[in-house]
């Protein structure tokens, strides 16, 4: 089993991506980091190396890329690998702002074969 999670250059992503590699070192798993597809994968992996040699050592970390569509490689992801948990990052909102998920967001909550963990920035 598994734990899938974004890699966002955001408040929202950095918190996610946190959130996942202590669930995937509190559970023993493995942990699946899908670029979101906008920047050069090199780069996400400059950055998911830098994390597996800190706060993520020894961490089985694995990096895939994505395709542009974070939601669909997420369930994709999810689905492929068996995994038990999908980590997202959520932005706080205003009260109106509420009553609105992010259509990512909510794709991924209603599509997704596992559980799915969403953290608050």
């Amino acid at each position: 089993m598994t734990i899938v999670v974004g890699h966002l250059a955001t408040p929202e992503g950095q918190e996610a991506l946190s959130t996942a590699v202590t669930e995937a070192r509190e559970r023993n798993a493995p942990l699946v980091v899908v670029t979101s597809g906008k920047r050069p994968v090199d780069e996400c992996r400059a950055e998911l190396d830098e994390l597996a040699s800190g706060t993520a050592a020894g961490v089985d970390l694995r990096v895939e890329e994505g395709t542009g569509d974070l939601a669909e490689d997420l369930i994709r992801t999810a689905t492929s690998t068996g995994a038990e948990l999908i980590v997202i990052g959520l932005r706080r909102r205003s009260p109106v702002g509420k009553l609105i998920l992010g259509a990512g967001a909510q794709r991924i909550l209603v599509e997704a074969p596992c559980p799915v963990l969403a953290v608050k920035v």
